[in-house]
């Protein structure tokens, strides 16, 4: 039950960093985070720059798992952490995807939230995008609730 718990607490500490690291940071290249949520008649392009920024996001949360488990000696069953990364993996592209994420705040309630503070313009009439907006809210939640679920999938194999 101890060892269980350990993990869970370990493997939530270290997807959470390795999530805020690598979402904003360095889980992907500025053109993925700008393409990843194309549709039309560029939406190969959208799923191919989501799908890389999920694999390298995923290297990231892979690395940060085996340093943690270096560290405290903890050794999670291997099926369960794949398992757990691949829930985590689906989830992060599902929502990467934006146009899925917006379908489901638009249909829960929350789809004005979603908009809020997309409508802000720059000094020449631009859209100005920025992180201080509800879809950036409810992805990072919706990420991070998924993390958590991950954590338990981990520590189940425990």
């Amino acid at each position: 039950m101890l060892i269980r718990l350990a993990v869970f607490a370990a493997s939530f500490a270290a997807l959470f960093a390795a999530h805020s690291f690598g979402d904003h940071w360095y889980g992907q290249t500025h053109k993925q985070a700008l393409g990843k949520g194309a549709r039309g008649k560029h939406a190969h392009e959208g799923r191919k720059h989501c799908l890389g920024h999920v694999l390298l996001l995923t290297g990231h949360k892979v690395a940060f798992l085996v340093s943690i488990c270096l560290v405290t000696g903890l050794r999670p069953s291997l099926l369960f952490v794949t398992v757990g990364l691949l829930v985590d993996a689906v989830s992060h592209y599902w929502a990467d995807r934006r146009f899925t994420l917006q379908w489901l705040a638009e249909h829960t309630g929350k789809g004005e939230f979603y908009q809020l503070g997309s409508n802000t313009v720059d000094a020449a009439g631009k859209q100005a995008f920025h992180l201080g907006t509800g879809a950036h809210a409810l992805d990072q939640s919706w990420h991070i609730g998924w993390l958590f679920i991950a954590a338990l999938i981990i520590a189940a194999g425990a």
